[in-house]
C-alpha cells in the first residue's frame, strides 16, 4: 500500500509540473517582407466578444506594448500603423489520458537476496483520465497598407487561474515578439 501511495504522489506531482509546463511558440512570416520599414503599430480589436478575463486582457496589451517597445517599435492611432497587430483567442478542451501498471512486487523484486520466487499479486493496470482546457493566443502582425499578413505567431499552454494564466500571456508575448524578424 505504501508504494502504491508513493507512486500516485509522484503522478500527481508530474501532473502539477505539467500544469506549470512553459508556453509552447512557434513563428511563421512572409520571407519576402521589408521588416525595416516597420516602425510603428496599432492594437487592433479582436474580431468577435473577447474570451479572456480582464487581468489577460490587461496582460497581453501591456506585454505586447513593452515587448515591441524593446523592439523599436512604437504605437500609434490606427490610421498612422505600419503594422496592424490583432490577436486570436481561444480555449480548446482536451483529453489525456494516463496508463500504468502495478506488478504486484509488494515493496521489492520478486528476485532478490537468493529469492527466486514469483511475485505475490497479478499485475494490475491502473488508468488516470483527465480533461484540461488548451489555451491558444495567435498574433498576426498585418501590414496597415497592404492587408497582408507578414508575422504569425501562436503561443499554446494549459489554461490555469486568472493570475497563472495573466504570467503565461505575457510569456507568449515575449516569445513571440522574440521571434519578430523586424527592428531590434
Amino acid at each position: 500500500m505504501k508504494i502504491t501511495l508513493q507512486f500516485l504522489v509522484g503522478i500527481a506531482l508530474t501532473w502539477v509540473f505539467i500544469g506549470c509546463a512553459a508556453v509552447t511558440v512557434t513563428t511563421d512570416y512572409d520571407h519576402a517582407a521589408n521588416f525595416a520599414k516597420y516602425k510603428t503599430y496599432a492594437l487592433t480589436p479582436p474580431h468577435h466578444a473577447s474570451i479572456m478575463s480582464p487581468a489577460g486582457e490587461a496582460a497581453l496589451r501591456d506585454a505586447l506594448r513593452a515587448e515591441l517597445a524593446s523592439r523599436g517599435l512604437t504605437e500609434v492611432p490606427g490610421r498612422k500603423a505600419g503594422l496592424d497587430i490583432v490577436r486570436h483567442v481561444f480555449v480548446q478542451e482536451k483529453v489525456s489520458a494516463q496508463q500504468w501498471t502495478d506488478w504486484g512486487y509488494r515493496g521489492s523484486w520478486p528476485y532478490s537476496f537468493g529469492s527466486y520466487g514469483m511475485w505475490t499479486g497479478a499485475p494490475v493496470t491502473y488508468t488516470d483520465i483527465s480533461v484540461y482546457g488548451e489555451g491558444t493566443l495567435i498574433l498576426d502582425f498585418v501590414d496597415a497598407h497592404t492587408k497582408k499578413l507578414v508575422f504569425r505567431g501562436v503561443g499554446k499552454a494549459v489554461v490555469g487561474g486568472a493570475e497563472s494564466n495573466a504570467a503565461k500571456i505575457r510569456e507568449a508575448v515575449a516569445k513571440i515578439v522574440a521571434a519578430y524578424p523586424g527592428a531590434h
